[in-house]
């Protein structure tokens, strides 16, 4: 058994990559908050800026020396979801006088972050395949 074996997955995921990965993602509340999202048209912009974003994340993970790409982006997927959460109950009270988002329906928050945590598994796996096509070449 490698000594990376007997490391439980948590260790072994670059969790300063999934925190920036996550991070970088919140550019996309930060849009419509600023409402850039509006100014430059929807559903097209929110949907370039989650393209790009994965993008990023799959490069990253990809062609970086990440040991798991598709654990580590769900990490990220979930960092993003944490954050856009906090991001949300932090200002919504403070542009719209109460507390809106899923902090307020605390239902959501479960979907929430299921959905996030997919996206970073649907980008990990796109890593893991940018890996191996690096690899046969």
């Amino acid at each position: 058994m490698h000594a990376t074996d007997e490391r439980s997955l948590r260790e072994r995921l670059d969790w300063p990559l999934a925190i920036a990965l996550g991070t970088v993602a919140l550019v996309r509340p930060l849009f419509s908050i600023a409402g850039w999202s509006d100014a430059l048209g929807r559903p097209a912009t929110p949907l370039l800026l989650t393209a790009v974003i994965s993008l990023v994340w799959i490069l990253a993970a990809g062609l970086g020396r990440v040991r798991e790409p598709v654990p580590t982006l769900v990490a990220a997927g979930v960092v993003y979801a944490l954050a856009s959460i906090a991001l949300s109950a932090v200002l919504s009270p403070l542009m719209h006088g109460e507390l809106q988002g899923p902090l307020a329906t605390p239902i959501a928050i479960i979907p929430v972050l299921l959905v996030n945590a997919l996206w970073g598994a649907v980008c990990g796996v796109c890593a893991m395949a940018l890996r191996n096509l690096r690899r046969t070449r």
